[in-house]
């Protein structure tokens, strides 16, 4: 009997709950900024559109940055619903945290300069926040792709902290079954390398 074996994830892969129209993004923030962020379903003062914001489709490596949402100034986990073509747009107009390869570093600095989009590819996480061997992607948007951002791709944002607590408070139990029922059904995410 021949063994099937299980393909394996691609280095960088974009992994993220989405549909024909819009993707799922995370980001955490206090109170002070999330709650007018519900109400207006989009980003209002305080939050500071002139700021780099990043954004995560995934949710562990979002649970890895905020601690399930216990650390200091991200006690609020919000799922950001944008729109596929504001999600292509920031993927087109970005540069690497890192030169490409074949790339001067004087050459990637004048690049990024002028880019309104960072890129980072950063270790993916696993259901205890363990780091994994492929990467997730993290995107920066400088003012320029915040304003669009803000002004244009959101349809959408939703109060996930309940989850992200109960999800911990399973995993706390020893119940990692149950943990792993509760996450988001993300799936890869057809895009060109960035």
């Amino acid at each position: 009997m021949q063994r099937m074996e299980t393909p394996r994830t691609p280095d960088r892969q974009i992994r993220a709950v989405y549909d024909a129209d819009t993707i799922t993004v995370y980001q955490a923030y206090d109170p002070h900024i999330a709650d007018p962020a519900l109400a207006a379903q989009t980003f209002v003062p305080p939050f500071k559109r002139e700021r780099m914001t990043w954004i995560k489709p995934s949710f562990l490596w979002m649970m890895y940055r905020c601690g399930w949402a216990t650390k200091p100034g991200q006690a609020r986990v919000l799922a950001v619903s944008i729109t596929r073509g504001g999600f292509a747009w920031a993927l087109a107009n970005s540069c690497g945290s890192t030169p490409a390869p074949g790339e001067t570093h004087d050459d990637w600095k004048r690049r990024l300069k002028a880019s309104p989009v960072r890129v980072q590819w950063d270790p993916e996480r696993d259901l205890r926040l363990g780091r994994l061997d492929h990467r997730s992607i993290q995107i920066g948007l400088g003012p320029e792709a915040v304003d669009r951002y803000v002004g244009e791709w959101i349809t959408a944002i939703e109060d996930v902290t309940p989850l992200a607590r109960r999800i911990a408070a399973h995993l706390g139990a020893g119940e990692q079954d149950r943990a792993r029922d509760l996450l988001p059904a993300e799936r890869p995410y057809p895009f060109e390398a960035v």
